[in-house]
C-alpha cells in the first residue's frame, strides 16, 4: 500500500501526457489517436456549376424544390462595403451575399511556435515583424460567405446566384447615426422579384436582413426563403500550441437542443439531426468567434447540413448549414416580408445569451461544459470587482483553496506522517527483504498506529484535476481574455509565456512539492517522481500563460499549506 499513491500519481500524468500528444496531434492537422479523420470524397460536381451554389434541397407543397438556375460566368458582381464601429462587412451585388466580415476591435496575434523560436535563438534571427491586422471571419480564401434567396418547385426565383443591384445611400456610419441600411433588388426571375435590405446597427456584431417577395407575375407562387452559410473544411486553432477546439456547423432547436457537426461526419453521410422544428438557429463555429443565422420569431423551419458539390478551381470542399422558411402562397400582386437576423462576432457569453436562445453554446468548452460554465460565471463574476483577468485566476485558485482547504489539509498530514515513517519503512524493508508478506503487515500496523491512510494524499489530485481541465477550456474559449495583458511581459494571457517564465518557475515549484513529499521506497520510482514535474513542466511551456498562472498559484499555496502541517507536526 505504500506506493500506491505514487501509482495512482504517474497513470494521472502519464494519461495527461497522452492527452496533450493527442491534442499537439490534432492541433497540427493529423488524425487523433482515437477517432482518425476519414479520407474526403472527391468532388463529383460537373463541370462549369458556380462556386457556393450548394441550394437546400427545400421541400415544397408540391415536392422538392429545385436548385436555381446556374449564373452565367460574366454576371455582373459589385463588392460594396459597409462600415460600423464594430464590423466592417463586404457585400456582393451578385445574390447579395456578404463574402467578407472585419471586426476591427479583435486584432490578430503573432503564434510562433517554439521550434520557431529556438531556432531562432540558436541561429541569432532577427524576430520576424508582425503587423496586427482585424480578425476576418467571411473570406474568400476559405469560401467562407453567408447566402440567402428563394427556391420553388414551381420554377427558378430570385437566389445567391442572381445579380441584384444597390440602391443609393450610406455606406458608413457617421458620428450621431444609429444605423446604416443597404438595399438590393433583383431582377424579376420566375415572376417573382427579391428585395434584400441589410441593417447595420451601432454597436452590434448583428446584421438585420429583411427579405421582401414581390410576385410580379400573373400566377401564385409559393417561395421559401432559404438562409446558409457556407464554408471550406480547415480548422481554425488558437494562440497555444494544444488548441484542439471545435471548428464547424452547429445546429439547434429546444427540441433537440444543442449539436455539433464534425466535416468528417458530413463526409460519411453521418449527419443527424432533426430536420423539422418550430424554433432555433444554425452557425458555424471557430475558436473564440461564430457567425449565425437567428430567426427568434416561432414558426416552422427546415435544419439542413451538407457537403456542396465539387467546383472549378476550388481545391477544396465547401461545407453549407441553414434553414428554410416556407412562406405563404402569394397571389399576383401580393408581397411577404421574411425577417432574419446574422450574427458575426466574438464568442462573448453574456452577450450571446441575450441574442438567441441557447447561443451561448457555440463557445466550446468540450466534455467539461458541466464544470466549466459555472467556473466562467465565478472568474467573470471576481473580474467585475478586480479588473484584471490575471489578477482574476489568482483570486479564483484562492477561493478554490478555501474551498478545498480541510481536503487538501487532510492529504498533506497524510502525506506529512508518511515523511514521518519514512525511515521506519525503509528500515522494515531492509528486515524483511525476502518476507513480503511480513514486511506488508508490519508495514501496515505502523500504518494503524500512526493513523496513516497510505492513498490519502491522492484525494486532492482526484478533486483538482477535473477542476484544472475544465479551467484549461474555459482559458481557451473565453475570447474576454484573449489578448488580456496580467502584468510585466505577460501581455496575453490566452498564449504561451513568450520567455517561458512562468512555466519554469511552476517546474521549480512542482520540484519543490516533490521534495517535501515523502520519498518512495523504490530508487527507480524516487528517480520517476522527480522527472515527472520536468516532463510536465516542459509541457507547459506551450500552454496558454493563464492556465501556468494558476497552476503556479495552486502550487504555491499548496507548499505553503504543506509546510505549515509539517511544521505543526515536527516534520523536516
Amino acid at each position: 500500500m505504500t506506493d500506491i499513491r505514487r501509482t495512482v500519481l504517474w497513470v494521472v500524468f502519464t494519461m495527461s501526457l497522452v492527452l496533450l500528444w493527442d491534442g499537439w496531434q490534432k492541433h497540427n492537422g493529423h488524425p487523433s489517436m482515437f477517432s482518425p479523420a476519414a479520407p474526403k470524397a472527391a468532388s463529383s460536381a460537373a463541370p462549369g456549376t458556380p462556386a457556393s451554389s450548394g441550394v437546400p434541397a427545400a421541400t415544397a407543397a408540391a415536392g422538392q424544390a429545385p436548385a436555381p438556375a446556374a449564373t452565367p460566368a460574366a454576371a455582373p458582381s459589385e463588392k460594396i462595403t459597409i462600415r460600423t464601429d464594430v464590423l466592417t462587412v463586404t457585400v456582393d451585388t451578385l445574390g447579395g451575399d456578404i463574402v467578407r466580415a472585419e471586426l476591427p476591435k479583435y486584432l490578430t496575434s503573432p503564434d510562433p511556435t517554439v521550434t520557431d523560436q529556438l531556432l531562432q535563438m540558436v541561429h541569432l534571427q532577427k524576430k520576424p515583424e508582425f503587423t496586427p491586422e482585424p480578425v476576418v471571419l467571411f473570406n474568400a480564401a476559405q469560401h467562407y460567405r453567408a447566402q440567402t434567396g428563394l427556391v420553388s418547385a414551381q420554377g427558378p426565383l430570385p437566389a445567391h446566384t442572381t445579380p441584384m443591384t444597390a440602391v443609393a445611400g450610406e455606406r458608413e456610419l457617421k458620428a450621431g447615426q444609429d444605423q446604416v441600411q443597404l438595399r438590393l433588388e433583383s431582377a424579376e426571375v420566375g415572376g417573382v422579384k427579391l428585395v434584400k435590405t441589410l441593417t447595420f446597427k451601432r454597436g452590434a456584431y448583428t446584421v438585420g436582413v429583411t427579405h421582401e417577395v414581390i410576385n410580379t407575375g400573373t400566377a401564385p407562387v409559393t417561395p421559401q426563403v432559404y438562409l446558409q452559410l457556407v464554408r471550406d473544411g480547415s480548422t481554425v486553432t488558437g494562440g497555444a500550441a494544444f488548441t484542439p477546439s471545435f471548428t464547424g456547423p452547429a445546429v439547434y432547436n429546444d427540441k433537440a437542443k444543442f449539436h455539433t457537426i464534425k466535416f468528417e461526419d458530413i463526409d460519411k453521410g453521418k449527419v443527424d439531426i432533426e430536420k423539422q422544428a418550430g424554433d432555433g438557429w444554425v452557425a458555424m463555429v471557430q475558436h473564440y468567434f461564430a457567425s449565425a443565422w437567428l430567426v427568434n420569431e416561432p414558426g416552422n423551419r427546415e435544419f439542413f447540413v451538407r457537403k456542396l458539390p465539387g467546383q472549378p478551381g476550388v481545391s477544396a470542399d465547401t461545407y453549407a448549414t441553414g434553414l428554410v422558411f416556407t412562406l405563404p402562397t402569394l397571389a399576383p400582386n401580393a408581397t411577404a416580408t421574411q425577417q432574419a437576423t446574422l450574427f458575426a462576432g466574438p464568442q462573448e457569453e453574456n452577450n450571446l445569451a441575450k441574442l438567441a436562445p441557447g447561443l451561448e453554446r457555440v463557445k466550446d468548452y468540450g466534455m467539461l461544459t458541466i464544470l466549466a460554465e459555472p467556473l466562467f460565471w465565478l472568474l467573470d463574476k471576481l473580474h467585475g470587482f478586480i479588473g484584471n483577468w490575471g489578477w482574476t485566476i489568482v483570486a479564483l485558485v484562492l477561493l478554490l483553496k478555501v474551498a478545498l482547504y480541510w481536503l487538501n489539509a487532510s492529504a498533506y498530514r497524510s502525506m506529512a506522517k508518511m515523511k514521518a515513517v519514512a525511515p521506519r519503512i525503509t528500515e522494515l524493508k531492509e528486515r524483511y527483504k525476502d518476507k513480503p508478506q511480513e514486511m506488508q503487515q508490519a508495514m501496515m500496523q505502523i500504518y494503524r498506529e500512526e493513523k496513516i491512510n497510505p492513498i490519502g494524499g491522492c484525494l486532492p489530485i482526484f478533486a483538482q484535476m477535473p477542476i484544472f481541465m475544465a479551467l484549461y477550456w474555459v482559458l481557451l474559449s473565453t475570447v474576454e481574455m484573449r489578448q488580456a495583458p496580467w502584468i510585466f511581459w505577460i501581455t496575453d494571457l490566452s498564449v504561451r509565456d513568450p520567455y517561458f517564465i512562468l512555466p519554469l518557475l511552476m517546474m521549480a515549484s512542482s520540484l519543490f512539492q516533490v521534495w517535501l513529499n515523502p520519498p518512495a521506497a523504490d530508487p527507480m520510482q524516487q528517480k520517476m517522481m522527480w522527472i515527472m514535474p520536468v516532463a510536465f513542466g516542459i509541457m507547459f511551456f506551450v500552454f496558454p500563460a493563464g492556465l501556468v498562472l494558476y497552476w503556479l498559484t495552486n502550487n504555491i499555496l499548496s507548499i505553503a499549506q504543506q509546510w505549515m502541517i509539517n511544521k505543526q507536526l515536527g516534520v523536516n
